[in-house]
């Protein structure tokens, strides 16, 4: 019996923790998303209020590195650092974008070419 209850304590001991990786809690239904997909970018542009979040859905079948700009500094808006990797099906909201201005965004992997404005992988977030 002393056996018994050592191993039932040493087996709840052992249950404790957790090596998964915390996800960032989205709202599903925020009206305030970026869709991926195999044609880009949808919508290119979004206008918010301060304090928002803003979500991003990858329903592509490849990944997506979304990131600030400018490419390959991404030091424009830090709010877009927890979108990050983006596997296909996944997705992440950005920081509450609590400072007014525009913040452009792009596919790290995928970044726009110097010549252009913009690509497929490119959009805007203006905060006001």
């Amino acid at each position: 019996m002393a056996i018994f209850v050592l191993l039932l304590l040493i087996l709840v001991a052992s249950c404790g923790g957790s090596n998964s990786t915390p996800t960032t809690p989205t709202n599903p239904s925020n009206p305030y998303t970026f869709t991926l997909t195999s044609t880009g970018v949808s919508p290119k542009e979004l206008t918010v209020p301060l304090g928002t979040r803003v979500l991003f859905v990858n329903n592509d079948s490849r990944r997506h590195d979304m990131a600030s700009d400018p490419h390959p500094e991404h030091d424009l808006c830090h709010e877009m650092d927890p979108v990050g990797l983006l596997n296909p099906g996944e997705r992440r909201e950005t920081a509450n974008l609590v400072l007014p201005r525009t913040c452009g965004f792009h596919d790290h992997d995928n970044p726009p070419p110097s010549t252009e404005a913009g690509n497929m992988w490119t959009g805007r977030i203006v905060i006001r």
